[in-house]
């Protein structure tokens, strides 16, 4: 009971300050905050530095405890002022990088376009990929050298298919001729024949 009485007597005695002894603690607070570091935390350990202690309590002057208070709200407002100037910057980032997603989706769907583009071929008004024409391309030359191939061997075949019949003609002509020559020849001898003969017919009715 006895602290208490002390320690409310003591606060009695600071909250009665003049208005001269605000000001010169006003004005020792401000060259001492010169001295010292500004922060929050040197603010700390003045108001604990400059406080007395009495029966194991600190008795601290309500002008600095106001002094601290005063800078943790302007600390404060700084603060938040930083937060929202920071926010605003990553909502435009966000802003931006959200464009720049879009731009990338366009111009994704752009490339996108343009290579299925470069992948089609129009081969008689009808549209093909690549990798279809190609296989179109190198079926129809399949198709085409098997009918070539196939029209070579047929072709070589009735090639030889006249070669032997131009043979057995030329061989059928040369027996042919050489038969025609053989009854010419015999007509002529039969002729001469013939005409011996009458001309012995002819002399032997002459001597008659």
């Amino acid at each position: 009971m006895k602290k208490l009485t002390i320690l409310l007597a003591a606060l009695i005695l600071f909250n009665l300050g003049t208005d001269a002894q605000f000001k010169a603690n006003t004005v020792k607070a401000k060259i001492d905050s010169v001295k010292i570091d500004p922060s929050l935390l040197g603010q700390y350990q003045l108001i604990l530095n400059k406080s007395k202690t009495l029966n194991g309590y600190k008795l601290i002057n309500p002008n600095r405890l106001s002094q601290f208070f005063q800078s943790v709200k302007d600390t404060l407002r700084t603060e938040r002022k930083e937060l929202s100037l920071a926010n605003q910057k990553i909502a435009g980032l966000q802003k931006g990088v959200s464009g720049l997603k879009s731009e990338m989706a366009g111009t994704e769907t752009s490339l996108a376009a343009t290579n299925a583009k470069m992948d089609e071929i129009s081969f008689l008004g009808v549209s093909f990929s690549k990798s279809n024409y190609n296989i179109t391309v190198w079926t129809i030359i399949l198709i085409l050298a098997l009918l070539l191939t196939l029209v070579f061997f047929r072709s070589a075949k009735n090639v030889n298919e006249a070669k032997y019949r131009t043979g057995l003609y030329n061989e059928v002509s040369q027996e042919y001729q050489a038969y025609k020559t053989k009854a010419n020849e015999k007509e002529k001898k039969l002729a001469r024949e013939l005409q011996d003969e009458r001309n012995r017919l002819e002399e032997l009715k002459g001597n008659r």
